[in-house]
């Protein structure tokens, strides 16, 4: 008996590619800005950025050993060209937006306990 002849196919072939989101300097200096506060008033401890294909994620952390405070997370350009900006706490969406200051407008709102 004969076999059939197999044809092998590549899945990046036909999965939709997402292009790398990286955070450029003036975001990272932003999002450092605002670390650096945090850090002095000893609300922050430790921060981490991911990059996975189609988000850049800055994520902030009380504790190194704890789930993120919140997550600032950058999304690709959609059709205008502008990033879209969320900011989450856990699973819950604080805000959205199409740029880095309106995003982060979200902590110069947050109200904090006074000792």
């Amino acid at each position: 008996m004969a076999r059939p002849a197999s044809t092998v196919f590549r899945l990046s072939d036909y999965r939709g590619r997402q292009r790398p989101v990286y955070f450029n300097r003036s975001e990272l200096n932003r999002l450092l800005g605002l670390y650096s506060r945090h850090v002095s008033s000893g609300e922050w401890r430790d921060y981490a950025i991911d990059h996975t294909p189609g988000r850049a994620v800055f994520s902030v952390y009380r504790h190194t050993h704890e789930r993120p405070l919140y997550a600032i997370v950058k999304g690709p350009p959609g059709s205008d060209g502008q990033s879209q900006w969320i900011v989450m706490s856990g699973r819950q969406r604080l805000a959205q937006a199409g740029s880095i200051d309106d995003a982060l407008g979200v902590f110069a709102t947050r109200l904090r306990l006074v000792q």
